[in-house]
C-alpha cells in the first residue's frame, strides 16, 4: 500500500452481506414478471450499478415501453427484501474484519449503490446499525458507481482524506469508482467475475475476507 490507512470503506452487496446471488434471483424473477427474460449471467453485466440504472438498461434492451422503470424496480426490490429477510447472512470473515478495524482505531465507512431502503434493511438484518462511522447510499446522489462520488462523500463524512482510505469491493464498477476516488483498493471478487481483467487496477485481489484480515494484520502490525 502506498499510504497509511486511517479508514476502511466497505461496499455492501457481496462484501458485507452475501446478497449477490439473492440480487440475481430477485432480478430474474422481477424481470420475468414483466415479460423480460434476463438470466443470472446477464445480471452480472450490470453488477455494482444502481437498481434504477439496471432496470433502465434492461427495459431498453428488451424494448419494453408498457411498464415504467419504477414499477419494475419496486417488484425487484420487494423480491430482494423478502430474500434478505429470510436468507440474508454476513459474508464469512467480515465481522472479524470489523472487529480488527475497531481495535486498530480505524474509521469504518459503508458506500453502496443500493437504495437507502435496502441499506437499512441489511444493517438491521445483520445487526450492524452501530458499526459504521458513516453509511452512504448512492441512491439520491447525482452519480452512481463507477463515478467516485459515493466514496468521496463517505470519506468526507468520516473526516479522512481519500489517500488514507482503503476500499473493499467485489465488482468492477465499484473498483473503478474506488480508484477514481484515489483510494487504495482491495477486491474480493464474485465467483462469476473473479477473472475480470479490469481487476488489475486493484492494489490487492484476494479470494475471501479471511485473507483480507491477514493482509490488514501484515500492513498494520
Amino acid at each position: 500500500m502506498q499510504s497509511t490507512i486511517k479508514a476502511v470503506i466497505f461496499d455492501m452487496d457481496g462484501v458485507i452481506i452475501d446478497s449477490e446471488p439473492l440480487w440475481r434471483r430477485a432480478m430474474v424473477k422481477g424481470f420475468k414478471q414483466f415479460g423480460m427474460p434476463v438470466s443470472e449471467d446477464e445480471c452480472r453485466q450490470t453488477m455494482g450499478r444502481r437498481i434504477n440504472e439496471v432496470v433502465d438498461y434492461w427495459l431498453c434492451y428488451h424494448s419494453v415501453t408498457k411498464y415504467s422503470s419504477a414499477e419494475v424496480e419496486l417488484a425487484i426490490m420487494d423480491n430482494l427484501l423478502e430474500l434478505i429477510e429470510n436468507e440474508g447472512k454476513a459474508i464469512n470473515g467480515v465481522l472479524d474484519l470489523f472487529e480488527f478495524c475497531k481495535e486498530e482505531k480505524l474509521k469504518i465507512g459503508l458506500a453502496t449503490s443500493s437504495s437507502e431502503r435496502l441499506m437499512n434493511a441489511v444493517l438491521r438484518k445483520l445487526h450492524l446499525q452501530d458499526t459504521f462511522d458513516s453509511a452512504v447510499s448512492a441512491e439520491h446522489l447525482k452519480y452512481g458507481k463507477p463515478h467516485p462520488e459515493v466514496f468521496l462523500i463517505c470519506a468526507e463524512n468520516i473526516g479522512v482524506s481519500a489517500e488514507h482510505c482503503l476500499v473493499i469491493e467485489d465488482s468492477v464498477t465499484g473498483a473503478i469508482a474506488a480508484k477514481a476516488a484515489r483510494m487504495q483498493l482491495v477486491v474480493v471478487p464474485d465467483e462469476g467475475t473473479k477473472h475480470h481483467e479490469k481487476f488489475a487496477i486493484a492494489d490487492h485481489t484476494l479470494p475471501n475476507m479471511k485473507e483480507v484480515l491477514t493482509l490488514f494484520k501484515s500492513l498494520l502490525k
